[in-house]
């Protein structure tokens, strides 16, 4: 909890300056960087929203985790909505991008997945599974597998724990590292995979019915907005967030992912 409280303090600083609504500075459309799913269902009610107080928006979808953020950087895009602060803390010590994040939009729980199996402990010795390429969500999963008991992680592993930081891994598992975006289609070769929410959406899985373990809502992974530092004071940010915020996007979340997406905030 400490934690999240600092992670809310940071951005409630960030998102308090640029409050004092002005008009866009021009009538070109902000570009919004999103993964395809949840994230660009999402945003479809944000730029209705954001339309009626004067801001104009442009969805420009991704079907990966790296793209939004080099688009962002290079200046094809004004803001993007799609990771969580620890990814976007990676990409920004591995990238030198320069970045801030602006406001918590929601989180997805990740959870594994089967076809061949009705729980982790059904797991035969050496079998085969996947997790996330990324440093981040690779050791998010990691941490799950830790905590049904499946591995033991070493004392001093974090956040980022990668397969080099298992200390005892009893059933051998072998554990495979693909993009985030394939392990859905690759449940029928794997024994298990974690899927992130928003992938998980679009493959037709729903992690409260269809996961096997399911990661809890709790936790430091909440998604954001982030910008250009030299554009987080600008108006057009706060009418962003506002929107974003707003509850009718609230309650499009709610009955819409009935509970596979929570809003953040």
């Amino acid at each position: 909890m400490n934690r999240r409280k600092l992670i809310q303090s940071l951005l409630a600083s960030l998102v308090l300056t640029p409050l004092a609504f002005g008009a866009q500075a021009d009538e070109k459309p902000l570009k919004i960087g999103v993964t395809a799913g949840p994230h660009a269902q999402i945003f479809e009610v944000v730029k209705k929203v954001a339309e009626r107080d004067g801001l104009k928006i442009q969805i420009v979808e991704f079907t990966d985790y790296v793209q939004p953020n080099a688009a962002l950087a290079a200046g094809d895009l004004d803001a993007n909505s799609y990771q969580h602060l620890p990814y976007l803390q990676q990409q920004i010590k591995d990238r030198g991008y320069k970045f801030a994040p602006v406001g918590y939009t929601v989180t997805y729980p990740i959870g594994i997945y089967s076809r061949k199996v009705k729980s982790l402990k059904d797991l035969k010795e050496g079998a085969r599974v996947g997790i996330p390429n990324d440093p981040t969500n690779g050791g998010r999963v990691l941490k799950l597998l830790e905590a049904q008991g499946v591995l033991k992680l070493k004392l001093e592993a974090g956040l980022k724990a990668t397969p080099l930081d298992i200390a005892e891994n009893p059933k051998k598992l072998k554990i495979v590292e693909l993009d985030a975006a394939q392990l859905p289609r690759s449940l029928e070769d794997l024994d298990a995979a974690a899927v992130n929410g928003n992938y998980a959406e679009t493959a037709g899985l729903v992690p409260n019915r269809d996961a096997i373990a399911l990661e809890g809502a709790n936790g430091p992974y909440a998604n954001l907005i982030a910008v250009r530092d030299e554009d987080k004071t600008k108006p057009w940010v706060g009418k962003l967030v506002k929107a974003y915020h707003s509850d009718e996007v609230k309650q499009f979340i709610k009955t819409t992912f009935k509970g596979n997406a929570i809003a953040a905030w």
